[in-house]
């Protein structure tokens, strides 16, 4: 199969969906619970597409509307390099048009320079910085961890956003 040829597909989550991607989630984050710019939330609680090889869930996005801005609480793909993680924000933007938003936002930190590279390249723009906002995250979530990927401090969060 080439890099462009999909092997999966994507569908809305569902309520008897949450439950099972509990799993997924702490897999890879640790915990059920996030926290970003000092809010603490449960990315299974919210509305979301998923992405699935069989029954097998190899990616997830879930997201929550703010008025007219759609937030990306949460995007993860197991199978890096082979479009998921681009198909699930497409189904994001199509739901966020739909929704008649005006804006999609996503909070990353500054150690995730996968994340940086791959937002850029799907037309998010760096919209804020956060400085030392995991000072404040870690009194919520004590478990953040005080170094990510690269070995590099987690110390921000930085706001990438795509208007609609």
């Amino acid at each position: 199969m080439t890099k462009h040829e999909k092997d999966f597909t994507i569908r809305e989550l569902t309520n008897t969906d949450r439950e099972g991607v509990v799993p997924f989630i702490t897999s890879f984050w640790h915990s059920d619970r996030m926290v970003a710019k000092g809010r603490l939330f449960y990315p299974a609680q919210h509305d979301g597409f998923l992405a699935l090889r069989g029954d097998e869930i190899i990616g997830l996005v879930t997201y929550e509307r703010q008025g007219s801005d759609l937030e990306i609480s949460l995007l993860d793909s197991r199978d890096r390099e082979k479009g998921v993680g681009t198909s699930l924000v497409e189904h994001v933007v199509k739901k966020a048009r739909q929704l008649q938003c005006k804006r999609i936002w996503a909070i990353t930190t500054n150690d995730n320079i996968r994340a940086f590279r791959f937002y850029q390249k799907r037309g998010f723009d760096l919209a804020a910085f956060h400085q030392n906002a995991m000072e404040a995250n870690r009194k919520i979530k004590p478990e953040i961890p005080m170094t990510g990927q690269e070995g590099i401090p987690i110390r921000h969060e930085l706001e990438f956003e795509i208007l609609l």
